[in-house]
């Protein structure tokens, strides 16, 4: 497979160490010998450029990191964030066929299913008067910092296809996320840690990782995994038997044999890889560092719900997800400290096809506190003001109760790409406000829609860069996150 690179050569394109967790382990040293004076050579910018080194921006800039929380499966915003009193009037009443005939639900039997109420209260919150679902006590302390997009819209009605258009602009596979966007354009400020990193929980997602990958870009802007347990990273420590010292000289036999390579064949995939060699020594001692939170307070770590007893309630997340996500979003925010570029916290899953009061308070029990915590963490850090948090989903909630065959009772909702809700805080966003408005019962979009490129325009534009000029050219083409469209939405911005 071939590529045009930026300068217009062609050259192979392979997924070198930087693809996977596995291959960010088969690190090294080069970075720390050449500080050390143990190279034979100088590695140069010119000889083997490290692509994660800080750029400047189209213009000036809010954000400079960006915690990415990413729901998979959809959280219900009728529950959550888009009070609709009429619905609950219209319980069980058929919705005029006009509305659903040329409509494609995933599950749903659009000819006997009925409107849905919801059970949740709603009040105001803030000075801004905020109307948040009581499943979500901690985030309402919160409202006047958060914008509520509540007009959010997209094309895909199914999970993968849904996933890749939120997380990487196109419902096709081999597109860069938004991580790896940002990272290609900025740079990351991290010497020690990569630029772009995944903390999941849960079940997984659909998606996988095709949602942080690098796709045609140069694989040094991957997400990279960090795992719950043992080893952040798999293979990064040195194998048993391998000392510190013969690693180096290892190494430096490596990083000679690819300064040769990369100069006779220009393949920026071999930049990668030394790049890569550089920054995994670093996160040998890095790594463990970040991940040992006893350095934390007793108070800090309260305050994100670690060690919190988990309800013994039957989830599609699986046991043990409390505690794995609080680490997360602990971890987030020593991740941003750090100079990470970005973060994309996961979670798997929110799809709630039936059994959505039970399934919908366990998950917000879940997650409410620990991002709570994050963003009164970071506020008092006084990183919200350049660090953008985002709650994100690839779509929302039919107003429709699901009545799937084999279901004996309606008990939850279908997929829905009309109209959903997401929240931005922090890097330059505008909090204690709403966008956007659905109808009555939370159908369509009436007020101020919100495209999945128009987010993204937004969201590049927090950090200083005109979505229309951060461009990549493969196989003879200028792509771009937001593809041929995306707006930025002002009103978002401060």
């Amino acid at each position: 497979m071939t590529q045009i690179s930026q300068d217009g050569s062609v050259s192979s394109r392979r997924s070198f160490l930087a693809n996977t967790a596995n291959g960010a382990g088969m690190l090294a040293l080069a970075s720390l010998l050449r500080d050390d004076g143990l190279l034979a050579g100088e590695v140069t910018r010119e000889s083997a450029p490290n692509p994660l080194a800080p750029r400047p921006a189209h213009f000036a800039s809010k954000a400079k990191a960006c915690i990415y929380i990413y729901l998979e499966g959809a959280p219900s915003q009728i529950d959550l964030f888009d009070p609709k009193p009429k619905l609950n009037e219209l319980d069980g009443q058929a919705m005029p066929e006009s509305m659903t005939k040329n409509v494609r639900f995933a599950f749903l039997q659009k000819d006997t299913a009925r409107l849905m109420g919801c059970p949740r209260t709603f009040t105001r919150h803030g000075e801004c008067g905020m109307e948040l679902s009581d499943f979500l006590p901690h985030l309402a302390t919160c409202a006047d910092d958060l914008c509520l997009v509540r007009s959010m819209h997209t094309e895909a009605f199914n999970h993968h296809p849904g996933q890749l258009l939120l997380n990487t602009g196109s419902q096709m596979f081999g597109r860069p996320s938004i991580g790896s966007w940002l990272n290609y354009g900025l740079g990351s400020d991290s010497k020690n840690l990569p630029g772009f990193v995944v903390l999941t929980a849960g079940r997984g997602t659909s998606g996988g990782t095709s949602n942080w990958s690098s796709g045609f870009l140069p694989t040094t802007y991957q997400g990279v995994l960090f795992r719950n347990q043992g080893e952040p990273v798999l293979n990064l420590n040195n194998p048993e038997g391998v000392s510190d010292e013969l690693q180096r000289r290892s190494i430096e036999g490596l990083v000679n044999l690819n300064r040769q390579r990369l100069a006779a064949v220009n393949d920026p995939e071999i930049a990668t890889r030394i790049a890569s060699y550089e920054l995994a020594f670093r996160m040998q001692s890095a790594a463990p560092e970040l991940i040992e939170l006893s350095s934390e307070s007793e108070a800090t770590q309260q305050s994100y719900g670690l060690g919190r007893d988990e309800p013994n309630v039957k989830s599609r997340g699986g046991k043990g997800q409390f505690e794995a996500f609080a680490r997360n979003c602990l971890l987030a925010r020593r991740l941003v400290e750090r100079g990470v570029r970005f973060v994309n916290i996961v979670h798997a899953s929110w799809d709630h096809h039936s059994n959505l009061n039970d399934e919908l308070k366990h998950n917000c029990l879940m997650a409410d506190q620990p991002i709570a915590a994050m963003l009164k963490d970071l506020k008092q850090r006084g990183l919200l003001d350049t660090t953008l948090v985002v709650w994100a989903s690839e779509f929302g909630r039919t107003p429709l109760g699901e009545n799937r065959p084999g279901f004996p009772t309606v008990t939850g909702r279908d997929h829905h790409p009309f109209a959903f809700s997401l929240w931005c805080a922090g890097g330059g966003i505008k909090g204690g406000q709403v966008v956007g408005k659905t109808d009555d019962i939370g159908w369509g979009v009436v007020e101020e829609p919100v495209h999945i490129h128009d987010l993204q325009a937004t969201l590049l534009a927090l950090f200083g860069i005109n979505h229309l000029k951060l461009t990549y050219r493969f196989q003879g083409r200028d792509f771009r996150l937001t593809d041929v469209a995306g707006k930025v939405v002002d009103k978002m911005l401060t």
